[in-house]
Parts: structure tokens; C-alpha cells; sequence
């Protein structure tokens, strides 16, 4: 079938219009920037794509790009922990998915794919979150934002809607055209700029295999659905200790409790605001590892097949990649992972 797909040269997104192509799909995009789609999908094999310019809080923009498919996969989102992008991020991210997700819908689409996240069942409240868990009213920016966008979808849902809600949870992976938070991350450890660890973690799952389940639920005539794509949880020593393990290098691995350095990732927010470059700290990262939350995919694995690769192989890649691009050197990136 014919499916738009916003947010196609970001992260999950580039990725899984490498993964609807490749089971036939014919794919169009919805683009703010042209000259993004060559360097998103070009290193997936991905030579030409046809693509539409505008952005997803544009209306007539959506329509146009909606014209002649029969699906739609809305994984277009702003996600940054930088709080200096809060205003854009809620307007793109609330706004626009209930401009794409309600057009869709009155244009007879089938089925509506909205990329939720993990991030916006949280907080846990010491359970293990579902595809039925309440949505709350996490903290921060980003997940907040994902949160109240995801009140928008399940509305739809509720209405009789054909949308089907993914979660993916800590997304990690080669090839991140945007050099996004978990890339991020993973450069920061390896540069040394963590000499102490927060406590807390999260559900590490593999961009590929989130690709996968996207290429999976597409299909018409289903109705509602969701599906949680969380793969395997780890503390982030545990993270630290699996590239350490990756690169053959010694990392620190002191923690300290993360309700310690809430405050640090505070004044760490208010300096974002007069600094030119971006900290490795802010406050909506501790509080998403302090939550420490536990996802079951079982739904998922049993109905679609979803089978998460091992985190290290997920990390090699990912690591491999970082060199590739010139996010790290090869001393940080060692001689395992290259090798």
C-alpha cells in the first residue's frame, strides 16, 4: 500500500521507511527540509523517495501529502531534553499529531500508526506498564508533551478510530541522522564526561527491531490497536559496563543515587539558557532514570513476532557508527567494536 510517513529522515523514522520499503510498500514523505532525506536514507539503501515539503502543524500541508495514500506512520516528534526547546516541542508534538492523526482519520486512511513512547505511560507508580496503563502526567517537557499527545490518539481510538499506538522505549542503533539523546549519551560516556553514573535505567531496545514492528502492524482493517516495543532493561551501569565490555576500554562505573543530582540537572536546565553549546545534563534525563520503570511487550512478541536482539550487538553497532559519523575517535570507540 501506499503510506505517508512523517518524521521519515528522523531516527525510528529513517528506519522504518528502510523496513516498509523493504516489505513492498510504496513510501512517501512528508518533509521540512528536502536536503535531510539523502543523508537519513541513502546509508539504509534507500536511493529515492517520494517526498512532499511541509511541516505537520501545517493543515492544508498534511492533506496534500495524505492524497492518493492509503496509510499513514506519524513518527514526526521533536524529542530533545533541552529545555530551551519546550515551546516547539509541545506545538509539534501535541498540536501536530492531532492535526495528522484527525485528518487521517476523516480521509478514510487505514491504519493511522502514531509513534508513542514508553515515556508517556510514566509515571509507574511502582508497576509494570501495559498497553492499558492510565496515561498520567509525567515531568519534563518532552514526555510530557508525548503524553498529552497520547491522551489525542487514544481519543481517536476510543471513537472507533483504525490507529495503532507503538511504544518504543530507550531507543539506541546505528545510523541517527538528528545525532539524538541516546547517541548523545553514548558519546558522552565514551568521551569520560560521566565520571559518576546516576542510578536508575531503562528499557534499551534496538531502532532496527522498532522498525520492525512498525513494518509488522501495517495492515488495514485491524482496527485499534497498540503495541509496546521495550526490549530489554538495564541500569545505566549495566549500560556502562556492556560498551565497556564492547570496546574493550575501562569505564567508570561509580553511582551515586540520581535523587542526588536532581538539583545538578536544575541549575544544569537554567544554564542551557545563556550557554552556546548543549550540557550532557538536564533534569528530564534524571527523572526518567529515577523512575526506573519496567515495560511488558508481551503482547507484541506473541502477536506480531517481536523478538529484540541483544543489547551488545544493538551497542556495537551503535558504537561503530558514532566513529563512522566523527562523533567519537577511534581510541574511544576501541579496538573490539571496530575490530
Amino acid at each position: 500500500m501506499r503510506v505517508l510517513v512523517t518524521g521519515g529522515t528522523g531516527f525510528v523514522g529513517s528506519h522504518t521507511v528502510a523496513a516498509l520499503i523493504k516489505k513492498g510498500h510504496d513510501v512517501r514523505l512528508l518533509v521540512r527540509s528536502p536536503d535531510r532525506i539523502a543523508p537519513a536514507l541513502e546509508p539504509l539503501g534507500i536511493a529515492k523517495v517520494d517526498s512532499i515539503v511541509g511541516d505537520i502543524t501545517d493543515a492544508n500541508a498534511v492533506e496534500r501529502a495524505m492524497e492518493g495514500c492509503q496509510a499513514v506512520l506519524h513518527a514526526a516528534a521533536v524529542y530533545s531534553l533541552d529545555g530551551r526547546e519546550a515551546k516547539r516541542i509541545r506545538e509539534t508534538n501535541v498540536r501536530g499529531t492531532d492535526l495528522v492523526l484527525g485528518t487521517a482519520v476523516r480521509l478514510g486512511l487505514d491504519p493511522i500508526v502514531y509513534v508513542s513512547t514508553g515515556g508517556a505511560l510514566l509515571p509507574p507508580n511502582g508497576e509494570v506498564l501495559t498497553t492499558d496503563s492510565p496515561v498520567k502526567a509525567p515531568k519534563g517537557a518532552y514526555i510530557g508533551s508525548k503524553a498529552e499527545a497520547e491522551k489525542v490518539a487514544r481519543k481517536y481510538q476510543e471513537d472507533g478510530a483504525p490507529i495503532v499506538i507503538t511504544y518504543p522505549t530507550g531507543v539506541w542503533g546505528p545510523h541517527d541522522p538528528h545525532f539524538g539523546e541516546s547517541s548523545r549519551l553514548a558519546a558522552a560516556v565514551l568521551k569520560g564526561q560521566f565520571p559518576v553514573l546516576p542510578s536508575g535505567g531503562f528499557q534499551v531496545v534496538d531502532v532496527r527491531d522498532v522498525a520492525q514492528v512498525h513494518a509488522a502492524v501495517m495492515e488495514a482493517g485491524r482496527g485499534p490497536r497498540r503495541y509496546l516495543a521495550a526490549g530489554t532493561y538495564m541500569d545505566l551501569k549495566q549500560i556502562v559496563l556492556a560498551l565497556a565490555e564492547v570496546t574493550g576500554r575501562k569505564l567508570p562505573t561509580r553511582t551515586v543515587p540520581t535523587r542526588y543530582l536532581m538539583p545538578v540537572g536544575r541549575l544544569a536546565d537554567l544554564a542551557q539558557h545563556v550557554l552556546p553549546f548543549r550540557l550532557p545534563l538536564n533534569f528530564e534525563g534524571f527523572y526518567f532514570l529515577s523512575l526506573e520503570a519496567h515495560y511488558d511487550d508481551s503482547r507484541t512478541r506473541e502477536e506480531l513476532g517481536f523478538v529484540p536482539r541483544d543489547p551488545r550487538d544493538t551497542f556495537t553497532d551503535t558504537i561503530r557508527w558514532l566513529l563512522e559519523a566523527g562523533h567519537i575517535s577511534p581510541k574511544q570507540a576501541g579496538k573490539r567494536a571496530t575490530g
